[in-house]
């Protein structure tokens, strides 16, 4: 097991400890509150066992949803089961709605039309005091996972016991009002106090399950966090080859951001380089998404840094095709274009002028102020070629060589001289030393016509590979 996969393993069972945890609490705070509740007639206390039978089957909800959300991806869930963690949320928000409907519909009558004996005892005051207690711990010890873990349905939970404390603390209030109002011209009055809690208590939670309920409902219909598209963009265009981020869309399920980026890079990139910058711009969104599940798609684009040359050779690979030895030469504001279109040797002259012609034209319809296009064609090399060493005829190979470098001040050495025997022909490859002072235009006419002269020396010669080279330092 890898160290992330460990990692995920813990992550998994701190949060269905948690969960698990609150369970227990929660079973403990309702039976404790029903039973004060049916003792001291408190509407207040009831709707608050209420309330924590609504956290219990909140708790519940919230540990089987954390069970599934650690379920890894499968076939049938590509992005995994985290989304589960978001409607186990969404339930508990109705359940609170319900719920708030029912306190204010009791309140309501109790207020109006109805009486009922509350008896402000001190066990009343205890269940809630205790119950604040509890719900204090069980909600930073949720946030603190939720946070961590960026679980939904954990920060639902931590919600819930949170809510707990504030309309407990209404729950007190009221009671203390009753207890107060005992013996005194006001006693009609604050006997409705406990009436008055509950109703504060319906309106404390629904305010909590409409935010909650909305947080929900943004991530069920993927919305995406506030700013974090601008961030990602940023932090993808300023990835050295990004050109242009062209798109950005994010969905999060569970603890994990999926992203998926569109950015733009110059067309004259290798393949190689291209999979560097996609890998670049992963790490930065990974730097802003320690959870963050990343796909990179590269576009190519034309900038305004390319030589006519990357142009070329770009339009070429557009058209599957592969050139080299490109020129450019500007004449009267015009360009005459040549170079070498390699094709498969299997080829007739037919077939190959062809292909010859339709790259012309691209390169015509694609380059502005372009005059002629001449194209050599010549057979594809990128082939393995059976060949022998021709050792009898390197003797004279090397007569050769010393008389054609006794003609070039600049050759200082040649060396790594191999011969061998191709179904075309000889070919012959060495390295020649030159000053280390020239310019490499000029070391690569100088190598040139050194290829020439030899195979004007040895007709039999069908190809010069000559590698150039400095003097090596003493």
């Amino acid at each position: 097991m890898d160290l992330q996969s460990a990692g995920t393993l813990s992550a998994d069972r701190e949060k269905s400890r948690v969960a698990l945890s609150s369970v227990v609490a929660a079973l403990f705070l309702t039976g404790f509150k029903v039973v004060v509740g049916i003792m001291t007639g408190s509407l207040g206390i009831l709707a608050e066992a209420l309330h924590s039978a609504l956290d219990l089957a909140a708790a519940v909800m919230t540990y089987v949803a954390v069970k599934i959300a650690a379920i890894p991806a499968d076939d049938s869930h590509p992005y995994g089961h985290g989304k589960v963690e978001s409607f186990s949320a969404l339930f508990e928000t109705l359940l609170l709605v319900v719920t708030c409907f029912w306190i204010i519909h009791e309140a309501i009558q109790r207020l109006f039309f109805k009486s009922v004996e509350v008896d402000p005892s001190v066990w009343g005051f205890a269940v809630m005091i205790v119950s604040i207690a509890i719900d204090y711990s069980r909600s930073r010890a949720l946030m603190r996972a939720a946070r961590r873990y960026k679980s939904q349905a954990l920060e639902a939970d931590a919600l819930h016991f949170s809510t707990d404390i504030w309309s407990s603390l209404v729950v007190i209030l009221g009671l203390a009002l009753v207890r107060y109002g005992k013996g005194t011209p006001y006693r009609d009055l604050m006997a409705r106090a406990d009436s008055v809690a509950a109703l504060g208590v319906a309106l404390i939670v629904l305010w909590v399950s409409f935010q909650l309920g909305k947080k929900t409902m943004d991530v069920l219909m993927d919305k995406a966090p506030k700013g974090l598209i601008t961030q990602i963009a940023e932090a993808a265009l300023s990835v050295p080859g990004v050109v242009a981020c062209e798109r950005v869309r994010v969905r999060p399920v569970g603890p994990v951001l999926f992203a998926d980026i569109v950015v733009r890079v110059s067309r004259t990139a290798s393949l190689d380089q291209a999979h560097a910058i996609a890998s670049s711009v992963e790490e930065k969104v990974n730097a802003l998404e320690s959870k963050a599940d990343v796909v990179v798609h590269i576009e190519p684009m034309s900038t305004m840094s390319e030589s006519w040359q990357d142009r070329i050779h770009s339009i070429a690979r557009e058209n599957g095709h592969t050139v080299h030895e490109v020129e450019v030469h500007e004449v009267d504001g015009m360009r005459n274009i040549v170079l070498h279109l390699e094709v498969s040797p299997a080829l007739s002259l037919a077939e190959a002028h062809r292909v010859a012609d339709r790259l012309e034209q691209h390169i015509r319809s694609q380059l502005r102020g372009v005059a002629d296009v001449k194209t050599h064609i010549e057979p594809q090399t990128n082939i393995l070629l059976s060949a022998e060493e021709a050792s009898e005829e390197m003797p004279q190979v090397q007569v050769a060589l010393r008389e054609v470098a006794a003609d070039f001040a600049s050759l200082r050495d040649f060396h790594e001289i191999s011969l061998h025997r191709l179904d075309s022909g000889l070919h012959l490859a060495l390295h020649c030393v030159f000053d280390p002072n020239l310019r490499i235009d000029e070391v690569h006419r100088l190598s040139s016509q050194i290829e020439e002269r030899l195979q004007k020396r040895l007709p039999h010669l069908r190809r010069v590979h000559i590698h150039t080279e400095p003097p090596e330092k003493s």
